[in-house]
This record gives C-alpha cells, sequence and structure tokens, in this order.
C-alpha cells in the first residue's frame, strides 16, 4: 500500500540529523558491498553542504523524512562531461528510506524532479550511479534514462555510470534556448546520487 506522502523543500528547520540518518540506512547496502557512496557515511555537515549546492527536495510521511533528492543546474565544473551543459539538471543525493522502499514514493520524487527540470526550462534530467550497481542502472532504464557517459569521478574508487532522460516540454516556445539557469551553486565534485 502507498502511504500518503508530501514533496517539498528542504527547511531550515529539517533536523539534518534525520536527513543523514536516512542516506545512510538507504546507502547502507551498497557501502556494506563496497561501494564507497559518499551519502553511506557522510558527516550532518557534508549533507547539509551538498543539499545547498541544489535545490533540495524531501519526501515526507507523518512528518518524517522518508526521501531526498536535490537538483543542481548545469556542473560547469565537474568531471561528468554531460554534467557541463547548459541544457542538463542533474539529479544528486536521491534516496529513499529501506522502509519505504518499493512504495511509490521514489517514483513521485523523480516525477517532482522532471517537473522542476520542465518549470525551469532544462532539457534533460540526468544522474549518476556506480557502474556496480545494476540494479540502479535497471530502475533508472526502466523509468526512460539512457546511458550517456562513464566517468571516473575524483575521489571516487569506482566508475559511475550516467544517466539521462529527455524532457519533453510542452510546446516548442517552451524549448531552452540558452536561457538562463536558475542561480547557479557551486556544484561538489564527487557528489552521489
Amino acid at each position: 500500500m502507498q502511504p500518503a506522502f508530501q514533496i517539498r523543500s528542504l527547511t531550515p528547520d529539517d533536523p539534518m540529523q534525520d536527513l543523514t540518518s536516512m542516506l545512510h540506512r538507504a546507502f547502507s547496502p551498497m557501502g556494506r558491498s563496497g561501494i564507497g557512496c559518499t551519502s553511506y557515511n557522510q558527516s550532518e555537515e557534508m549533507t547539509r553542504q551538498r543539499a545547498a549546492v541544489g535545490e533540495c527536495f524531501v519526501a515526507v510521511v507523518d512528518g518524517r523524512i522518508v526521501g531526498t533528492v536535490t537538483l543542481q543546474s548545469s556542473g560547469r565544473r565537474s568531471d561528468c562531461r554531460w554534467y557541463r551543459q547548459p541544457h542538463v539538471t542533474s539529479l544528486h543525493q536521491f534516496a529513499v528510506d529501506p522502509a519505504y522502499q518499493g512504495t511509490g514514493i521514489g517514483k513521485g520524487m523523480l516525477s517532482h524532479a522532471m517537473e522542476w527540470a520542465r518549470e525551469h526550462h532544462f532539457e534533460e534530467l540526468a544522474l549518476d550511479t556506480p557502474l556496480p550497481a545494476k540494479h540502479l542502472i535497471q530502475f533508472y532504464e526502466a523509468q526512460g534514462f539512457r546511458q550517456v557517459e562513464l566517468v571516473q569521478f575524483s575521489g571516487r574508487a569506482y566508475v559511475s555510470c550516467v544517466l539521462s532522460l529527455a524532457l519533453p516540454m510542452q510546446h516548442l516556445s517552451e524549448r531552452r534556448h540558452h536561457h538562463p539557469a536558475p542561480a547557479a551553486k557551486q556544484p561538489l565534485f564527487g557528489t552521489m546520487v
């Protein structure tokens, strides 16, 4: 059964400890398998910094944070060539609490991310995930993402698979032709989905 959930912007009142703990739980299986994802063991301060580099959204059930995603404008200094393109927004620190995985919250958050990207006139929504995480690559491909690049991000011991989703626009006039992106925030290198 799908729980009633709300997706909203992260606020200063949201406990960073709760968000960080949820990220640790969500990324724990990959961490235990030897994939050193940033979100597996990052500090509260790192969670705060990563959320601040873009637009951070949280999924909430009964007042409890059970999911998160951060969207960044084009990463002009990213190790990833795909992220450097002005028509691409990238999705990072995407997680759903294991107790709520498989309930539709992740797909709801992806839909919210796609809508945000369209509203800000991006043509592509991209993300990266560890190449060894085949189950995640399959999940994203099932949502319509396609593989566009393999990249070795600095500070990571594994190769990442970059996937991207073309965002259909409502009207041709909405297409982005070098309009300024939302207030660009400095990307963090080595950020993880």
